[in-house]
């Protein structure tokens, strides 16, 4: 339970110090909007054609009776609506990520250094071209794994009560860690760490993860929400990063504009 409270603590302490930063804030908002404008156009066009859709692919219903035709196709809409919608949850932050890769990158660097007790950050010697395409691989390996639990998941929904309340919450920590991979990869990438071996870090400390991911991943379902807090969220996943490999941190949380103070440097 320790780690669940520490988890949720690394994202509040993300939003205050990006709350600090009111110029990088302004700026980090950006490749959210942009997300939003494009997967709020295609939820739009799925819920407008979506039925059309369903139609053209279910021809053997054509000569169904009422009402078993419109029972039918009608569910099979709001399921594909359902996993369109769960779709751009799960890779809103991968795309908004991609999008704003040289900020989150900077702002990552920005709170290593400011946490990191002698003022330093890792950098990457890589050249931008080869972060970006790094950073959209990793995002479809994740996303295939995110797809195949999703799947599954989807599948469990069918099944009686079980369906009903034990599948949806495990939707949500499903949903949180893969949040949360995908936040501290500008991070972990940042210091050399490969996709497999970010993976099985996470999953050494999931309760951590899970105190960070699922909480954000239910504030991410409210419209809007997600582009507000991507900024902090990066902020906060830098110092879940932090935790997850043992590096020591300043507590920045007495430090004006997120400089630290020498007497509150961690040993």
């Amino acid at each position: 339970m320790r780690d669940l409270g520490a988890g949720f603590g690394h994202l509040l302490k993300g939003q205050r110090w990006m709350a600090r930063h009111g110029r990088q804030y302004g700026f980090g908002l950006l490749p959210g909007l942009v997300t939003l404008v494009l997967y709020s156009a295609a939820l739009v066009a799925l819920a407008v054609w979506g039925e059309d859709a369903v139609t053209w692919a279910t021809p053997f219903a054509d000569d169904w009776s009422s009402p078993w035709q419109g029972l039918f196709r009608g569910f099979l809409t709001v399921v594909l609506f359902a996993l369109g919608l769960l779709l751009a949850v799960l890779t809103f932050t991968a795309v908004t990520l991609l999008i704003g890769q040289p900020f989150y990158e900077s702002l990552s660097e920005q709170v290593d250094a400011d946490v990191s007790p002698d003022g330093t950050a890792p950098r990457s010697d890589l050249p931008l071209w080869r972060e970006l395409w790094i950073s959209a691989r990793d995002s479809l390996r994740v996303l295939v794994r995110a797809a195949l639990w999703g799947v599954l998941l989807f599948a469990l929904g069918f099944l009686p009560f079980v369906g009903q309340t034990v599948v949806p919450v495990l939707g949500f920590f499903v949903t949180g860690f893969f949040l949360a991979e995908e936040l501290t990869a500008v991070a972990l990438q940042r210091r050399g760490v490969e996709l497999r071996a970010r993976l099985a870090l996470l999953r050494s400390r999931k309760t951590l993860v899970w105190g960070f991911g699922t909480p954000l991943g239910l504030a991410f379902l409210v419209p809007f929400v997600a582009v507000f807090l991507m900024p902090g969220a990066v902020a906060g996943a830098t110092l879940l990063a932090r935790d997850l490999l043992g590096e020591n941190s300043a507590d920045d949380d007495s430090a004006p504009d997120g400089e630290p103070q020498p007497e509150d440097v961690t040993p």
